[in-house]
């Protein structure tokens, strides 16, 4: 085989960059440089010459050839298109680089083989993973440490592919007991290397370590008193890991492992405790292991309640937040990028919790964003880095702590309370304001567990907490909120006066107040929470608006950059939650010209203009005819962002290398024009005929828009209009619907189902605006069930687009019953089962006449599903006069069609739905 050797010029060229990569700050130079490189990714041997100036270059500086390493190591999938003979060369320029005489160079080759051997996989480089385990062996301390540097990461990042036989044998059969000999090695570097890899392959019970299993336990206990505290950090997480993956081989040294656990979360070494920590937060996790934690909780609860407190390091991080610094701009490092999802169409669930699906994330006092779990396992995309902090961005001991304190709660509630009951007040009562701070995050953190056991303390605890919003220190402040917000729903729940003027007003009244502190990070804790009681208290704000609007309009002129996001939120909560309350002339008022303002400085490309847009979207939804005032500008400007938008996404596919624009904007102004229709509905009517370009010209373009949340947007817009404005809709219905059918996928992929599901909401809300039989929708009716009940019987859809599927289907139903009853067999059961537990309200009562109308036309289409049909019948709690009147006929009439087959069928269902059946229709 030919040796690849690098053509000088093209050399020349990629050192010239690289070195212009360091000698220049400038923006737009350093763009051109990014684009020159990206460049270069289209050679077949660019990743070659960058092994070649890594390890061969030795004339440039270190710098230049780390950088090369770096590049090296972000191109590294490019190994995958690349000749044999570039695979060889760059293999081989690694490991050379790894052994050369620069700590500098030897990093980056050590990223570089991590990087290559993730990709190639083990068994096609296996010379690689030969040197580094051989290497282990080297008596120079600096070459042995390298190798199980790389190891480590190696076994962390990817451990299943070192877990495979390569040439006949499974090299782990002799790694793991070479790194089981290297935990006793007098390096403590080596010690700690040895365990960290051992631990890696407990999750993924590789076969090699658990032949030795009792060794490694073994080997975790003589370590576990290690005098390095980077070795007894690595033993509580392989006993973390041990326990979450295979928690049988720790159960019979369950004891001394508990013992051994408690001493190290108070360890003084912070790394440590915080490994230790988490195998209470596992424990708690598991169910199956309650029996085994509960003994243990009068010893545990302490121990975490005293990892809450503040450390000095914490403190010292902190010390910025000590200070009224109100008037402090912020830095832009500051903000973290905000992740905006779009509207999706949704239904609420008898079994859900009363707060809304669509609730914005708010911040966590200890790293938790309070994410609502998907649906089922067909979309699965929390990002590792939407943790959003209430100190620094890192996870650490209090956190993990507190995590772990609010799944006990979950897990044990009263018992947990009981033991924590003495210890909490203490600390409440503290001279200590660092003392009272960790009490006042402890009483959040088992706020939902423990909800009911502290119940009764609440009168009392409630009034503690807002005094506590007038401590000196911005930290207990800060925290009071947090958990003032996590019992805002006790706070807004009580009905009589006494409750209301006790607890939810000074509630409300101290949070309006931290909103208005002169700490920011007061401020962030005090407009979150209150956006958290807007939630709870939904219209009981209305007769407090005019001085809740005051105090959020204030805080416009008061707030830095960063608050100034959260702000919006808060706005746009406080209209989701009292609606057309906010119709009021002297609140829209107070209200618009502060938003007015801050619109009219943004430009449309500006990012903080994007959660203005996501607040105004609300507000016109509640403010309805009194927004129209002001509802021409926005509605044009809407219409131009989306324009910019689509000519910018057309620039960039026609020449990829530029950076791809942001569908951010075009999302949320789709987004916008929506509550501008749900609120204007035909008051929209000028402004769309007089629209340049022409607005429903620009919603087929999105509708075809590649990036699925911009389709996701538009076909939400497709639904509002239908229901708002639909004799403006109707006429471009021929293109709108060739677009819906498409996105009707049966088998849709993963990224595309928010899509599909807000285009089969909307295709029901256009065919009740059609009304029955009409022959333009007619057309449409077969190519739309053919695609509707796929999506419904597909068994990992998830469940809102089962839901989003059965009501179209149920309402197309309604209108052509004729076209749709021969198929009433394949999907009945089915759609009984989509839509029994959702709650009672319009969309599904005209999904379910649908389904009755079907049935009268093709009773015997229902036969063998009648007992799903019947249970979704007797779920419903208030059915409209009509519906019910229809589910009595149907049910008279299968009992005098054939009262013994109706007898005899109804004996085989369920004792609840006989007894409904019989209680509310006589059959």
């Amino acid at each position: 085989m030919n040796v690849w050797s690098p053509q000088q010029h093209d050399l020349d060229e990629i050192l010239s960059t690289i070195y212009e990569s360091t000698n220049s700050t400038n923006q737009a130079v350093q763009r051109t440089i990014t684009h020159k490189l990206n460049s270069f990714t289209r050679a077949p041997d660019y990743i070659a010459y960058l092994a070649y100036i890594l390890s061969a270059v030795t004339q440039q500086e270190d710098r230049i050839r780390t950088i090369a390493g770096y590049l090296l190591k972000n191109n590294a999938r490019l190994v995958l298109r690349a000749s044999q003979q570039v695979i060889a060369f760059v293999k081989a320029a690694i490991l050379h680089a790894f052994r050369d005489p620069s700590d500098m160079i030897r990093n980056a080759a050590a990223q570089d083989i991590v990087a290559f051997l993730g990709i190639l996989e083990p068994k096609n480089w296996p010379e690689c993973l030969t040197l580094l385990v051989n290497q282990l062996d080297d008596q120079d301390s600096v070459h042995q440490e390298a190798a199980f540097n790389v190891l480590e990461k190696a076994c962390e990042d990817y451990p299943r592919k070192l877990d495979v036989e390569i040439n006949g044998t499974f090299p782990l059969n002799f790694m793991v007991p070479k790194f089981i000999v290297l935990t006793e090695h007098p390096n403590a570097k080596i010690r700690s290397h040895a365990v960290a890899c051992l631990s890696y392959f407990v999750p993924i019970n590789a076969n090699a370590l658990y032949a030795h299993i009792d060794t490694f336990i073994a080997c975790l206990f003589k370590r576990a008193s290690d005098e390095e505290p980077q070795v007894r950090r690595h033993v509580c997480q392989a006993l973390v890991l041990l326990l979450a993956s295979r928690p049988d081989k720790l159960l019979p040294e369950l004891g001394n492992v508990a013992e051994y656990m408690l001493f190290s979360t108070k360890d003084k070494n912070e790394v440590v405790a915080l490994e230790a920590c988490e195998f209470w937060l596992t424990f708690a996790e598991d169910p199956e292991l309650a029996q085994y934690l509960h003994p243990l909780l009068p010893r545990v609860a302490p121990v975490l309640l005293d990892c809450m407190i503040y450390s000095d390091d914490d403190l010292l991080w902190l010390e910025g937040d000590e200070e009224d610094d109100a008037a402090v701009p912020d830095k832009e490092s500051d903000i973290k990028p905000r992740h905006y999802g779009g509207k999706s169409h949704g239904f609420e669930r008898e079994d859900d919790a009363p707060a809304s699906s669509d609730a914005p994330k708010r911040v966590g006092a200890y790293g938790e964003e309070q994410l609502d779990g998907d649906d089922d396992d067909f979309e699965d995309e929390m990002d590792d880095d939407d943790f959003a902090d209430e100190m620094s961005t890192e996870w650490n001991l209090r956190k993990c702590a507190a995590a772990a304190l609010d799944v006990l709660a979950v897990r044990f509630s009263t018992d947990l309370l009981n033991v924590m009951l003495e210890p909490l007040k203490n600390k409440l009562w503290n001279s200590d304001w660092l003392q009272r701070e960790s009490a006042i995050l402890a009483l959040g953190a088992i706020a939902e567990g423990c909800i009911e056991a502290v119940e009764p303390h609440l009168p009392m605890l409630i009034p503690y907490l807002i005094q506590s919003l007038n401590d000196p220190k911005p930290l207990v402040r800060s925290i009071t909120c947090w958990t003032l917000g996590r019992y805002a729903s006790w706070c807004t729940a009580g009905t009589t006066d006494d409750h209301k003027a006790q607890f939810f007003i000074p509630t409300m009244e101290g949070l309006l107040r931290m909103v208005l502190d002169n700490n920011k990070r007061v401020q962030e804790a005090g407009c979150s929470a209150f956006a958290t009681l807007e939630e709870d208290a939904g219209a009981e704000l209305a007769p407090y608006l005019e001085p809740v609007l005051r105090n959020l309009v204030f805080a416009f002129d008061k707030y830095q950059h960063k608050n100034m996001l959260i702000l919006y939120d808060a706005v746009g909560t406080l209209a989701d939650a009292v609606g057309s309350a906010l119709q009021n002339p002297m609140y829209v008022e107070i209200l618009m010209p502060p938003l007015n303002k801050k619109w009219s400085k943004l430009k449309d490309d500006d990012e903080d203009l994007i959660p203005l847009l996501e607040c105004l979207a609300s507000v016109t939804i509640a403010m309805g005819s009194a927004f129209l005032p002001y509802s021409g500008p926005v509605f044009e400007r809407c219409v131009n962002i989306a324009r910019t938008s689509i000519i910018q996404y057309q620039t960039w596919q026609q020449n990829p290398e530029l950076d791809e624009p942001d569908k951010t904007f075009l999302v949320v102004a789709l987004d916008l024009l929506s509550g501008l229709t749900q609120g204007l509905g035909m008051g929209l009517k000028p402004f769309i005929e007089h629209s340049q370009p022409a607005f429903f010209q620009l919603l087929v373009l999105c509708l075809k828009h590649p990036q699925a949340p911009v389709r996701q947007s538009a076909y939400a817009l497709v639904g509002d209009l239908a229901m708002a404005c639909f004799p403006l809709l109707r006429q471009h219905m021929p293109q709108v619907m060739q677009e819906l059918i498409l996105q009707l996928d049966p088998e849709p992929k993963v990224e595309f189902i928010s899509a599909c599901n807000n285009a089969a909401w909307s295709v029901g809300e256009v065919a009740l605006r059609y009304g029955r039989d009409e022959p333009e929708f007619a057309q449409w009716v077969e190519p739309l069930i053919s695609r509707l009940v796929p999506l419904l019987l597909h068994p990992k859809a998830p469940r809102s687009l089962h839901e989003n599927a059965a009501v179209s289907i149920g309402r197309i139903g309604l209108m052509h019953p004729r076209m749709v009853a021969p198929v009433l067999p394949d999907f009945a059961q089915a759609w009984c089962q989509a839509l029994y537990e959702i709650r009672d309200n319009e969309e599904k009562d005209s999904a379910f006449r649908g389904l009755c109308t079907l049935v009268q036309v093709n009773p015997m289409g229902i036969a063998k599903s009648l007992m799903w049909f019947c249970n979704a019948i007797v779920r419903w709690n208030n059915p409209s006069e009509e519906l019910n009147s229809m589910f009595q006929a149907l049910l008279m009439g299968f009992k005098t069609h054939d009262p013994q087959g109706w007898a005899a069928q109804v004996q085989t269902f369920p004792p609840v739905i006989q007894e409904r059946l019989a209680q509310r229709y006589g059959v």
